[in-house]
């Protein structure tokens, strides 16, 4: 049984031999039955992609996530940084039902305040799972700390702004299901990453409506997509209590994610990403995070499972540079 409400075990773990872990699979432990009070950092998979309205297999990847972890190690040769100084725990994966999307949508809320009531100085990493995960884990972290404003940090190819009434809480309608429900006020969201043809002017009227600020991929790219992430989590540092970082991974050129259910051309590089990935670990205010959309049986070689596996490293980096 998992000590964590809404919570079930890993669906495996790694045998993990060497007192100085090399490899990341070696270095990500399993909770226990004791809750860690020492954790640095934890994570959990949310493996519900039935509401998402395009074809995905997003609840995949928590697992595939996992069994890239042996592909890495803990040493990021860019940073000269060590991940192994962080103490991470996998608390396992949000409990679903094969048919009820509600009772997933109330698991993952019931998970994501659990973990934020026994970790409240933890960095946690939720690794999805479709786009509508985003709303339920900060409905949790809101649940259990609710005297705290949080801000969204979102990089994604779409604006998620789409009508509720029309689709309700799937993967289109995160962004505005936070602002609909006053857990997040709209000039506390911050979406970089935006291209193309795959918008309309109805969600960009709701966004300027709100107070919500967007940078297109193409404006990001003039100042530097790291340095665009930088000035959105300095905007929101004087605002807010915390700030919630959601990565979509339809933000990157089909190029280079073949695996996302929603891939585009035209969007970001994969070392883009990891630089503003990196840039959101390391500010002091960013406390939780997400890994969306990202469908593992749509890949090619494993590309886009461990761009994803990057992305959540190159954040965690971030965490130990603090």
């Amino acid at each position: 049984m998992n000590p964590y409400e809404g919570l079930e075990r890993p669906p495996f773990v790694w045998n993990q031999h060497k007192d100085v872990p090399e490899k990341v699979h070696e270095w990500i432990r399993p909770v226990r039955e004791k809750r860690p009070e020492d954790a640095d950092a934890v994570l959990y998979g949310v493996p519900l992609s039935r509401s998402s309205i395009s074809p995905s297999a997003a609840s995949a990847f928590p697992e595939a996530c996992r069994r890239a972890w042996r592909g890495f190690t803990t040493y990021n040769l860019d940073e000269d940084v060590n991940l192994s100084r962080l103490r991470l725990y996998d608390l396992g994966d949000v409990k679903q039902h094969v048919t009820d999307i509600p009772q997933c949508h109330q698991n993952i809320v019931d998970a994501s305040a659990d973990v934020k009531r026994h970790h409240p100085g933890s960095v946690s990493l939720a690794i999805g799972g479709d786009h509508s995960i985003t709303a339920m884990i900060v409905k949790g972290l809101k649940e259990a700390a609710p005297d705290k404003t949080i801000g969204i940090v979102q990089l994604d190819t779409h604006f998620d702004l789409r009508d509720m009434r029309e689709l309700g809480p799937a993967n289109g309608t995160p962004i505005r299901n936070m602002v609909e429900s006053g857990l997040v006020r709209g000039d506390h969201i911050h979406n970089i990453g935006l291209h193309g043809f795959f918008n309309t002017p109805d969600l960009k009227d709701y966004a300027d409506h709100h107070g919500i600020h967007y940078t297109t991929l193409k404006q990001a790219r003039k100042n530097g997509v790291a340095e665009t992430m930088a000035q959105a989590l300095e905007s929101l540092g004087g605002k807010v209590d915390c700030v919630y970082f959601t990565c979509d991974m339809d933000v990157l050129d089909m190029a280079y994610a073949p695996g996302v259910p929603a891939t585009t051309p035209g969007g970001m590089r994969t070392d883009e990403l990891f630089e503003a990935a990196l840039v959101c670990g390391r500010h002091p205010k960013v406390m939780a995070m997400d890994i969306v959309c990202l469908d593992p049986e749509k890949d090619v070689a494993g590309m886009t499972v461990k761009a994803g596996t990057h992305v959540m490293l190159s954040f965690l980096t971030g965490v130990a540079m603090r």
